[in-house]
């Protein structure tokens, strides 16, 4: 289960319901009484305040809470419900650029073709994003005190102070050279130069030396860079094992059986242990086999070192409530069997809608056949050869997980380069247009299993095509409720606004005074687009409602989940169908401005809706 970077108050939100109030909204003694539905704007625009249906009393004490009566028709509660699981889609975001390398607009669904494994797949969800299409906007909002009104002029000018893109950059001190760390470090103090005012960034490193959480402060981002140092997890420079073998070669004779390889190893061990004395051959394959275990032991903590890091790094990017781009500065490394990681890593960066824009931290390089010219090799005249192809080999390795990085979420690959601080410039934009394609693999098998991509158009322009370049196949089965937490999870935390159901999204807010309010979330549903089951002659279903305010750096704030069983007779129901159904949930803030995000998920259907708006309670 995905884990969160927040506060143990925040994670419980995610796990466990809370903050919400536990009580029957309505019973078979009353069934006349239904929620009302927010009620009519006024001619001036503003809706005049709503009645406050949120129980009085603890949900704790709320005997309806924990044992609702069997002739309820809608009850809220916080214990968890069987679930529906969506048909699991595999995203694929596509970035199409012409001749000219500027990106192509005007492509539909039909435009596409998508190969799972060399078999054509049908696009069932194909989605145009802009950086313009995931703009905030206010929220409709209703206050109880006149004199804290909000006018629309001050409401969409406070939508537009509010975060709206947030940009990790990441360095890879753990693999950088002391060289590679002072370019890095001087082009990107040209960074922050490229960013909006409501752009916030945050800066962060594989080693985990050092962090600086989201924030629009440049002047404190640009004393960060001051630690760019490097931070090697192993040896370092200067020291040599006998017989050295490089991570690359050690994966080559462990993971690869490749007797060449440690035919090589086993050479040096004679010269550098037991003098060239030919005879001593066996033990020296042996001593290779040896080093060659310790040496893939400490590259694989190096690389799966990194790879946490980068992945925590995703995970806090996942928990920001607007665009977001991740910046990898590497000069990369090698996954070595992590493949499988990357991919649940793309997977889980598709679905956040996060771009990954990748830096070769080595500039324009040729390859390097003597190695680290600060730390010369030892290699005697029989091997030389050899571990030069290795070192050649190995540095064109490292690219390839940057170019997956980049490739696979619609970012772009910045190498063979010198001006880095045109290349970050680049890299802290998402992409003008990008296409997501997604589709559900039919007869799967749960096996880790990789799957092969391949995108293409229909037409016959010779477009180029960035995309992933596959995924691995699951190797457990989702438990069903958890795997719907999960997407709520997801949802909660992303900025697509999604229609399945129909939702309409309104705030109000009360002043208790000068430092305290109450903002209430009104969330409005069509009763007509929930598919219901019947069910002892009833219309039942299980709604999920979750709602999360984030402050104006993108930090969560406060929220809650709740879920509404509905088990409606035909008369409420034919009249909820005319007039939808409203619930409301009430929370204690300061005032300020802030975004609300509200996802809903129909346990029955297994559909979603999602919304934002921004708030502002003035001081």
């Amino acid at each position: 289960m995905p884990q969160f970077p927040f506060a143990p108050r925040v994670l419980s939100f995610l796990v466990f319901p809370l903050l919400c109030g536990v009580c029957a909204l309505r019973n078979a003694q009353d069934p006349a009484s239904p929620v009302p539905a927010p009620p009519a704007p006024s001619a001036n625009g503003a809706a005049p305040p709503a009645q406050d249906n949120s129980p009085k009393q603890d949900a704790a004490k709320s005997p309806n809470a924990q044992q609702p009566s069997e002739n309820s028709e809608l009850v809220t509660q916080d214990s968890a419900a069987t679930f529906k699981v969506r048909v699991n889609l595999v995203l694929v975001r596509v970035v199409v650029r012409d001749n000219q390398g500027k990106v192509v607009t005007n492509l539909r669904k039909e435009d596409f073709q998508l190969f799972d494994n060399r078999k054509p797949q049908a696009i069932t969800y194909f989605s145009i994003e802009t950086p313009e299409s995931q703009a905030l906007r206010p929220a409709t909002t209703v206050t109880a005190n006149d004199e804290s009104a909000v006018t629309p002029e001050e409401a969409q000018a406070a939508a537009k102070k509010l975060p709206q893109r947030f940009v990790s950059v990441m360095f890879d001190d753990v693999h950088m050279s002391i060289q590679d760390t002072g370019v890095v470090r001087q082009a990107a103090t040209e960074l922050f130069g490229a960013l909006a005012p409501s752009d916030r960034v945050g800066i962060f490193s594989a080693s985990g030396q050092f962090q600086v959480r989201f924030t629009a402060d440049h002047e404190l981002l640009s004393k960060s860079l001051l630690s760019i140092v490097p931070h090697p997890t192993t040896g370092g420079p200067g020291f040599h094992d006998c017989p050295d073998i490089s991570y690359y070669q050690a994966d080559l004779i462990q993971n690869k059986n490749d007797t060449l390889a440690l035919n090589v190893a086993a050479e040096d061990a004679v010269r550098c242990a037991f003098n060239g004395d030919e005879s001593k051959l066996p033990m020296a394959t042996i001593m290779a086999q040896t080093a060659s275990a310790r040496a893939l032991n400490l590259g694989d903590q190096e690389s799966e070192y990194t790879y946490r890091h980068i992945e925590d790094t995703i995970r806090q990017l996942s928990a920001m409530p607007g665009q977001r781009v991740m910046v990898f500065v590497s000069p990369g490394f090698i996954p070595s069997t992590l493949w499988s990681e990357i991919s649940s890593l793309l997977d889980r960066a598709n679905r956040s809608g996060i771009v990954i824009n990748t830096i070769d931290a080595r500039g324009l390089y040729t390859p390097d056949l003597l190695g680290d010219i600060a730390d010369p090799s030892h290699d005697s005249a029989r091997t030389a050869s050899y571990k030069s192809s290795y070192r050649v080999a190995a540095q064109s390795a490292q690219d390839e997980v940057l170019a997956d990085f980049a490739y696979g979420t619609g970012g772009t690959y910045f190498h063979n380069r010198n001006d880095l601080d045109e290349g970050l410039r680049q890299a802290v934009a998402a992409p003008s247009l990008s296409y997501l394609l997604g589709f559900s693999p039919q007869n799967l098998k749960v096996d880790g299993r990789f799957h092969g991509l391949k995108v293409s158009l229909t037409s016959k322009q010779k477009y180029s095509l960035q995309a992933r370049n596959g995924y691995y196949a699951p190797k457990t089965i989702p438990n069903p409720v958890e795997a719907a937490k999960q997407e709520i999870r997801e949802a909660i935390f992303s900025q697509e606004e999604l229609h399945d159901v129909p939702v309409d999204l309104q705030t109000q807010f009360f002043k208790k005074d000068a430092t305290s309010a109450r903002l209430s979330v009104l969330t409005h549903f069509d009763v007509k687009s929930i598919h219901f089951r019947k069910e002892a002659g009833r219309n039942a279903d299980v709604l999920t409602i979750a709602t999360a305010i984030f402050d104006d750096n993108g930090n969560f704030v406060t929220g809650g989940e709740k879920t509404v069983q509905m088990k409606l007779l035909d008369t409420t129901y034919n009249r909820l169908s005319r007039s939808g159904l409203t619930l409301k949930s009430s929370y204690d803030v300061k005032p300020g401005t802030y975004m609300v995000r509200l996802v809903v998920r129909d346990g029955e259907g297994a559909q979603m809706a999602a919304r934002n708006g921004a708030v502002v309670i003035p001081n």
